[in-house]
């Protein structure tokens, strides 16, 4: 066979297989995902994959350039990576550096963030169009700035229910609302006093988590589980912890992209919402479970600085 013959036939071969793990670039950062699909088109191949312990909302095609092998030196080029992200000034304020505010005043930002959470307002958007640019946009500052640990978190309670068939046992102790209102305290804590638009954030929170709960935060192995400890009037945000609370954070960016807000208040819950993972992961060791082998953590050492 010739060099030419060689190089094409080569070529008919995907670079990396369907049900491989690999990395995958995702903005400026790098996420563990597993090719579920692959497909050649005009001699150039695209794989369809799923980012590991992420919503099936994130799935996408992406091209060679996009992947790399799961190997320890890329699991290095990963973690260099998110050492090295900056987040810039106008981030830290609340703005996105490539878009412009169009304006809000504190008290309207207050209204529009309670308002995002408890209500949901949908707002029309055309596929390509400037809105959908924007809520790609959204979604890929929020994905972006996800504390690093917690996505590890993710991938480890994918694993443990959907590949190692382990559930967490519950009720969990501390449980969402508990959580919820630590949270309060430490905002209350360093805001010296009672913001109550945080108060009003979390209480959109506890609401949507025990709707979302059955609908889309919990694995096919888990429903047994919510239909034997979730009866009557009994809400999921009392029985179920952590774990679960951080599988609602990945769908936010999903609700946040499709409520009528204002772009920079939009921003500014962002951040709040980002605050609340922080506080997350800063008793990450107290909130959530190591391995799901029975047994839960108990709420002392909460961390609050």
């Amino acid at each position: 066979m010739s060099q030419a013959g060689s190089e094409s036939a080569a070529a008919k071969e995907p670079s990396f297989k369907e049900g491989e793990r690999v990395l995958a670039y995702h903005g400026p950062l790098l996420y563990e995902a597993k090719v579920q699909k692959s497909e050649n088109k005009e001699d150039e191949w695209r794989y369809h994959v799923h980012y590991l312990g992420w919503n099936k909302s994130w799935d996408e095609w992406v091209t060679n350039d996009r992947l790399l092998k799961l190997t320890d030196e890329n699991i290095r080029k990963q973690q260099e990576l998110e050492k090295s992200q900056v987040v810039d000034k106008n981030v830290k304020s609340g703005r996105s550096a490539q878009h412009k505010p169009k304006g809000s005043n504190d008290a309207k930002t207050d209204k529009e963030d309670t308002k995002i959470i408890v209500k949901g307002k949908k707002r029309k958007s055309q596929p390509g169009g400037t809105e959908e640019k924007e809520r790609k946009s959204s979604e890929s500052l929020f994905m972006s700035h996800f504390p690093s640990t917690l996505k590890k978190q993710l991938v480890d309670d994918w694993e443990f229910v959907t590949q190692l068939g382990k559930l967490v046992k519950l009720p969990r102790s501390p449980t969402v609302d508990d959580i919820l209102k630590k949270y309060l305290e430490h905002r209350t804590k360093k805001d010296n006093k009672i913001n109550d638009s945080y108060a009003e954030i979390l209480k959109g929170l506890r609401c949507y988590f025990d709707k979302a709960l059955p609908a889309m935060l919990l694995y096919k192995k888990e429903r047994q589980q919510y239909s034997e400890e979730v009866k009557g009037d009994v809400s999921p945000s009392t029985i179920y912890g952590a774990e679960h609370l951080l599988r609602l954070f990945v769908k936010l960016p999903e609700l946040l992209a499709s409520v009528n807000m204002e772009e920079d208040a939009l921003n500014k819950l962002q951040q709040k919402l980002l605050d609340i993972l922080k506080f997350l992961q800063k008793n990450q060791s107290s909130f959530f479970l190591s391995a799901y082998d029975g047994g839960s953590k108990g709420t002392d050492g909460i961390k609050t600085k």
